[in-house]
């Protein structure tokens, strides 16, 4: 306790809010869309925000804590695109029988110490093809509904790309704000009327099976490891820390699969707001930014207190906003997925076979296009590998 005492700054703290805010802001919409997808009612979802917050806040507080530098945790926002996306394919409780199994998985991967060598097998840019293409339809859906609304889509538009110029960390947030506010111009909207009180989470039994395991466990964790743990440790070596992989990845896997009966689908190193926390704003000294850390994952930890008030706030929202709000904040993940995908010549055909099965959504044997994409990418990389010189 003297030691936290003594490291403790008040920027450190605000850096852990704000990591907080970003990590919770991007895709709390997609939250409510996924569970809403699956069947879920409104006090599952509120179950499902207790669950992510809970084991985020708990995470990211405790290894802040023991390792001494600043572990941001989070969900996984193209995880949850992915989700969303195969939604119809599966029950709530098949899916939330693939969390568990995913969290299972993802803590061996970690205590085992083989999660690098499982990545290495499959190409970065299958991965990326996989992704981008299950996410391709969000970005079209924005698009799609300027039908609807033009007038709030060009102005959502225009907020992004301006405050994307002048202040690009916080342009997500700004567009949610923007969204928030200007909604009752343009759509009916009623302001909700809040109940403030603790959330009850609600418990939803897991059904195994094996189409849900297939189609949605191991894309899930494929997604994962690419796009939260390998970009989230990566960054906390950047800032020139030593992450201890094989307990960020085990405890982060275990403590999903604990809670994943609640709705929690994932709880996964930082990516993009881990830099909040780890950047010298925070604090000067790299061994006092532990702080932030342990400051996000406080304030996760609040927000699980009152998720069903965060619910009702949410779901006050009208569809096109959320689906506007959506489509926004996946701009930078399938842009990004997309340039991967296609950036290794190499691989450049079996990609663009992944992307394009992918983003068919068909599916066979109840299994969903994001495994057979990854699957038939594969399949078309090991025929074209170049033959090795005699």
């Amino acid at each position: 306790m003297h030691q936290l005492l003594r490291d403790f700054s008040v920027p450190a703290a605000f850096a852990g809010f704000i990591t907080c805010l970003v990590g919770i802001s991007v895709s709390a919409v997609l939250v409510i869309q996924t569970a809403q997808g699956l069947g879920a009612n409104q006090a599952q979802i509120s179950s499902w925000f207790w669950a992510l917050c809970l084991g985020i806040g708990r995470c990211g507080l405790g290894l802040s804590w023991r390792f001494k530098y600043p572990v941001a945790t989070s969900w996984s926002t193209a995880g949850l695109a992915m989700i969303l996306a195969s939604a119809s394919n599966y029950s709530l409780h098949e899916a939330i029988g693939a969390f568990v199994v995913c969290g299972i998985l993802t803590a061996i991967l970690g205590f085992s110490g083989i999660f690098g060598r499982i990545l290495a097998f499959i190409p970065t840019s299958l991965t990326a093809a996989m992704l981008g293409g299950v996410l391709l339809k969000f970005g079209v859906q924005l698009f799609s509904s300027l039908n609807e609304s033009i007038g709030f889509i060009v102005l959502l538009l225009a907020v992004y790309v301006l405050s994307k110029r002048f202040m690009p960390r916080y342009s997500i947030v700004i567009t949610v704000l923007a969204a928030m506010f200007s909604s009752p111009f343009f759509m009916v909207f009623e302001a909700p009327q809040l109940s403030w009180g603790i959330t009850h989470p609600v418990w939803m039994t897991p059904e195994f099976n094996l189409a849900a395991i297939l189609g949605l466990a191991l894309p899930l964790l494929v997604i994962n490891m690419a796009s939260q743990y390998l970009p989230g440790i990566a960054i906390i070596q950047a800032y020139g820390y030593q992450p201890h992989v094989k307990h960020l990845i085990g405890w982060t896997g275990a403590v999903q699969s604990l809670l994943a009966p609640f709705g929690c689908f994932s709880v996964n190193t930082a990516a993009i707001s881990a830099a909040i926390s780890l950047d010298d704003q925070a604090h000067p000294d790299p061994k006092r930014r532990y702080i932030a850390g342990m400051s996000s994952g406080l304030c996760y930890l609040l927000v699980a207190l009152f998720a069903a008030t965060l619910t009702q706030a949410l779901l006050s929202f009208p569809n096109l906003l959320i689906t506007a709000v959506a489509g926004i904040a996946l701009f930078g993940t399938i842009s990004h997925n997309i340039s991967l995908a296609f950036s290794d010549a190499e691989h450049r055909e079996a990609a663009l076979i992944t992307f394009l099965m992918s983003a068919s959504g068909v599916q066979f044997l109840n299994i969903g296009s994001a495994f057979w994409g990854l699957l038939l990418g594969l399949i078309v990389t090991l025929i074209l590998r170049p033959k090795k010189a005699a």
